[in-house]
């Protein structure tokens, strides 16, 4: 078997009409489909729902479910928040900083732009408390070759030790200790 891509992500929203509108409002995503069930095909279980999906670009597609007999939804507090995230791939590094300016404008906080050597990121969260994040791939095809070659050592390492591995700590001196070009 060969997996040909991600048909889509879901993740459940608080209100399918503010998420609808957030996404096309500041990430321009257009809203390509809606499902709505009283009971659940899969299980059979009685639980009405509002299923949309929302095209990220490329045959991507970020799905959410309203689910209003559920609990209110949360998150998993053993997990920092910083974790769990959808991270988009945007054009570059100025349209990043267009776009955390135009957050910013909205009210919305960001953190970043964040350098991580082989691409930058800026950070925020959506309506329903999900981390976002846009990134710009900035990275040559040596950092790349680089990467590739540390890899399966630094698992292995990592799988030994349960300490970061620093084959490629390169990556984030600047954003550590401050250094410039």
């Amino acid at each position: 078997m060969k997996i040909e891509r991600i048909h889509h992500v879901a993740y459940r929203c608080i209100d399918a009409k503010t998420t609808v509108e957030w996404y096309r409002k500041h990430l321009g995503m257009d809203f390509v489909l809606a499902i709505a069930e009283d009971k659940v095909p899969s299980t059979q279980a009685p639980d009405p729902y509002m299923h949309l999906f929302m095209d990220a670009g490329n045959g991507n597609v970020l799905a959410f479910f309203e689910l209003p007999n559920s609990p209110a939804m949360g998150r998993d507090e053993a997990t920092p928040n910083w974790v769990q995230h959808i991270a988009f791939k945007v054009d570059s590094v100025k349209t990043l900083e267009e776009t955390k300016a135009r957050l910013q404008a909205d009210g919305i906080e960001v953190v970043g732009v964040t350098d991580h050597t082989i691409f930058k990121s800026i950070y925020f969260f959506d309506p329903n408390g999900h981390r976002l994040e846009l990134a710009a791939d900035v990275g040559t095809p040596e950092m790349y070759a680089k990467l590739d070659a540390c890899k399966w050592e630094m698992l292995e390492e990592w799988n030994r030790t349960k300490r970061a591995p620093k084959h490629a700590a390169w990556m984030h001196e600047k954003e550590f200790t401050g250094a410039e070009d």
